[in-house]
């Protein structure tokens, strides 16, 4: 059944059986409603379902179900691809279910699918303890753990996905199932890697590591005006670096003149990191960093471990324009370095970023079979973020961004982290490429659990049938 044979009786039904509220075109919040972080998804939804709980997640599945609407799923609203929104269909939007429950004796927290990073961050380091999420804290907990999950302290302790112990979802049937290494095994594998194509989660439980609540932290900037220079002293530290050390080198001009006033124009190469243990021998640890040249300026500190979460916050402003690929890279080799200071010199945008971040350490010690994430074998992972603010100017920065990637190829076997996607639109051969052989057990998964893709507003497994 189509948007538009949904009659009102079955609006006001499916209104009156939700504990959260539904949102239409007509209400004066649609527009706040159906506004996420990234400024060029631009989609209008023909019902936004604003859930409390788990018992209006299976009324929203329901209804979706049965009248044959598209479905998106929102968590934090901050998937770079825009899969919190869709145009015509049903969102059901989670945002509101945000709690956070942190047992300190087992070291788990519990965490609901709505959160963001910054409200488990608030809640686990009251307790000295944190959970591998990303690199923003407005980020939000459910995507980012779908797709992997890289953060500060993944060569530590690995990805988000690593560190559940258990997953809450419902099912395009609306049945409410858990899923750990002990039940529903199959599922819990495709959850840990293969994104939200199985049904609608609706919590996680992590286990917990002693972090902070002070951490040594790097970063510093230099001066981009020998680039290979610097991305080569990178590649040597990185080759020798303790597990407990996580970093990422990013180039652009950041021109930002309350950091840099007598530099605001100049292309600099910046490295962000920090170190999961005592401070005193991290500080130690991330000392060669700041020694590659004369810095332009160096922030490097010893930082409470939430501060240093939202230190790049600021830098990713809600209703900018956002598109970003990646590729994992087979190796840094002269050749990858002077490519990538190439392509980062032809930026149209000066706000745009291109990113290498160092991988390895615990990552690698789950082995490639035990979960769906696909991106353990790399050393390193590049992101391109195409960040600006006019959309006179999208074309030229989506195409920077694309024929980047083309020119990478060679430098990789085309696997690309889910997070970073491009567009969820673009997906078909890009998932197949990623996965490789598990490819087949995912499909299988999702036969299972989504046999109509109910859920297919992501990077997409399409069901066999």
């Amino acid at each position: 059944m189509s948007v538009d044979l949904v009659t009102d009786q079955q609006r006001e039904e499916f209104a009156a059986s939700l504990h959260g509220e539904l949102i239409l075109p007509t209400d004066a919040e649609y527009d706040d409603a159906r506004a996420i972080w990234n400024g060029m998804i631009d989609k209008h939804p023909a019902l936004i379902a604003r859930c409390r709980g788990v018992a209006d997640v299976v009324s929203a599945i329901t209804f979706a179900r049965e009248n044959d609407l598209l479905v998106a799923i929102r968590g934090g609203g901050h998937n770079v691809a825009g899969t919190a929104l869709c145009d015509d269909g049903l969102v059901i939007d989670l945002s509101e279910m945000r709690s956070v429950r942190v047992d300190p004796d087992r070291r788990t927290a519990w965490v609901q699918a709505g959160a963001t990073w910054a409200d488990v961050d608030r809640e686990t380091q009251l307790f000295g303890l944190a959970a591998p999420g990303g690199v923003v804290s407005e980020t939000g907990v459910a995507g980012l753990t779908l797709g992997g999950g890289l953060g500060h302290l993944r060569r530590k302790y690995g990805l988000s996905c690593d560190n559940l112990r258990a997953v809450e979802l419902v099912t395009a049937d609306g049945e409410f199932v858990t899923a750990s290494a002990d039940t529903n095994p199959d599922l819990f594998w495709a959850l840990r890697g293969g994104g939200g194509n199985f049904g609608v989660v609706t919590g996680f439980e992590f286990d917990l590591h002693p972090v902070g609540p002070e951490v040594a932290s790097c970063l510093v900037f230099y001066d981009a005006k020998d680039p290979a220079g610097i991305l080569e002293a990178y590649r040597e530290y990185t080759e020798r670096a303790p597990e407990e050390v996580s970093t990422v080198a990013f180039a652009g001009v950041l021109p930002d003149e309350e950091l840099f006033p007598d530099a605001v124009d100049v292309p600099k190469i910046g490295i962000i990191g920090c170190y999961a243990g005592p401070a005193e021998a991290g500080v130690e640890a991330l000392a060669p960093l700041r020694e590659f040249g004369e810095p332009l300026a160096d922030f490097s500190d010893v930082v409470s471990y939430a501060d240093f979460q939202q230190v790049l916050d600021e830098d990713y402003p809600d209703g900018m324009r956002y598109y970003w690929k990646s590729l994992y890279l087979d190796g840094l080799s002269d050749s990858a370095i002077e490519r990538i200071a190439s392509w980062a010199d032809a930026a149209p945008s000066p706000l745009s970023t291109v990113d290498i971040w160092h991988l390895g350490g615990a990552i690698t010690d789950i082995d490639v079979s035990e979960s769906a994430f696909a991106g353990r074998h790399a050393p390193f992972l590049l992101g391109i973020e195409a960040n600006w603010e006019d959309p006179d100017t999208d074309d030229e920065n989506v195409a920077w961004v694309r024929d980047f990637i083309d020119d990478m190829q060679e430098f990789s076997d085309g696997s690309v982290y889910l997070n970073f996607p491009g567009f969820f639109e673009e997906g078909d051969e890009m998932m197949e490429t990623t996965f490789g052989s598990a490819y087949e057990r995912l499909v299988r998964v999702k036969d299972e659990y989504d046999p109509t893709n109910l859920f297919r507003v992501n990077q997409n497994i399409k069901p066999s049938m």
